[in-house]
C-alpha cells in the first residue's frame, strides 16, 4: 500500500506532483539539493492551491489539510521511509542515474521508484537500482495540477504488482493513465517534440517568422498555444534533450535537432524560466518575438 510519497526535485514538475499527491490525501516529502529550493517549491504549491481556492476548484480546508501533509526537505536520505519515490529531476540521464544509486542506499525494502522522465529508457534507468522490478515510468504532463494525463511506462523487469499499484495511484490522483511501451520519447514526446523541432526548422529556414508560425498552428489547427511558445514554456533545454534522445535512440535523421534550437540553448535563452526564448518575457507587457 502507498501511504507516503517522496518527490525528488522541487522544480516545476516536482512541486506539481507533490501538489496533486497531497490533495489526494497522501503524505508527501518534497526534496531538493538545498533546503531553499525545497522551500521555494512549497511556496509555489501554496500559491497554486490558493489560486484553486479562489476559483472554487478546492475548498480552503482542503488546501490547509493538503499543505499540512507536505514536508519540504533537503537531500535524498529524507525519503528513507517512503512507500514510493517519484524522481522529477532534470531531463539528464547522468543526473537521474546518480540519484537512483544514492536513493537505493536509503530506501526501505519493498519501496517503489517512479521516474518522471519524458523520454529516457525506463529499463536503462532501472538497471542503476537494486529493485528493477519495483521501478517504472510515471510521466506527468505540465502543468501537473491542470493536465489530466499520466503516461505509464514499464521497464523490461517491472513487475505486474508494481504496475498495478502505480496505475491505481494514477487514478486516485484524478489522472487518466495512458500506457506506453519503453521506446524513446514514449507517446507524447515522440509526437510532440518532432512537431516543435519542425516549427524551429520552419523559422530557421525562413519559411515564416515566429508570430506567423504560432498563429498558423493556433488558428489553423486549433492548438491552444503555438509550437514555439509551447517550447518556451516547456524549456528549450528540455526540448533539445528530448530531441537528442530521439535522434540517438531511433537513429533516424528526421529527429535531428534543429541547429537554431541548439543555438538558443547555447545562448542560455531557454524560454520562460530564463525570461527569453523564442519570445522575450522580461517586460510586463505581451511577450515579444526575439527573432
Amino acid at each position: 500500500m502507498i501511504h507516503k510519497i517522496g518527490v525528488i526535485g522541487a522544480g516545476q514538475m516536482g512541486n506539481g506532483i507533490a501538489h496533486v499527491c497531497a490533495i489526494a490525501g497522501y503524505d508527501v516529502v518534497l526534496s531538493d539539493l538545498k533546503q531553499e529550493q525545497a522551500d521555494q517549491g512549497l511556496a509555489v504549491i501554496t500559491k497554486n492551491m490558493t489560486r484553486q481556492v479562489s476559483k472554487e476548484v478546492i475548498r480552503q480546508d482542503e488546501m490547509d489539510a493538503a499543505l499540512a501533509r507536505i514536508t519540504a526537505a533537503q537531500g535524498i536520505p529524507v525519503h528513507a521511509d517512503c512507500d514510493l519515490v517519484v524522481e522529477a529531476a532534470s531531463e539528464n540521464e547522468d543526473i537521474k542515474l546518480s540519484i537512483f544509486k544514492e536513493l537505493c542506499t536509503h530506501l526501505k525494502p519493498g519501496a517503489m521508484i517512479a521516474s518522471n522522465t519524458s523520454s529516457i529508457s525506463i529499463t536503462r534507468l532501472a538497471s542503476a537500482t537494486d529493485r528493477a522490478d519495483l521501478f517504472m515510468g510515471m510521466h506527468f504532463m505540465n502543468p501537473v495540477p491542470l493536465m489530466r494525463l499520466v503516461e505509464l511506462i514499464r521497464g523490461i523487469q517491472t513487475s505486474d504488482a508494481t504496475f498495478d499499484a502505480i496505475h491505481a495511484l494514477t487514478l486516485k490522483l484524478g489522472k487518466t493513465p495512458a500506457v506506453s511501451e519503453d521506446f524513446p520519447g514514449f507517446i507524447a514526446n515522440r509526437i510532440l517534440m518532432p512537431m516543435i523541432n519542425e516549427a524551429v526548422y520552419t523559422l530557421y529556414e525562413g519559411v515564416g517568422d515566429i508570430v506567423s508560425i504560432d498563429t498558423t498552428m493556433k488558428l489553423g489547427t486549433n492548438h491552444p498555444m503555438g509550437p514555439l511558445q509551447l517550447a518556451d514554456f516547456i524549456g528549450l533545454d528540455t526540448c533539445l534533450s528530448i530531441m537528442q534522445v530521439l535522434y540517438e535512440g531511433l537513429s533516424d535523421s528526421k529527429y535531428r535537432p534543429c541547429p537554431l534550437l541548439v543555438k538558443y540553448v547555447e545562448a542560455g535563452w531557454l524560454g520562460v524560466k530564463t525570461g527569453r526564448g523564442f519570445y522575450d518575457y522580461r517586460s510586463d507587457g505581451e511577450p515579444t518575438p526575439t527573432r
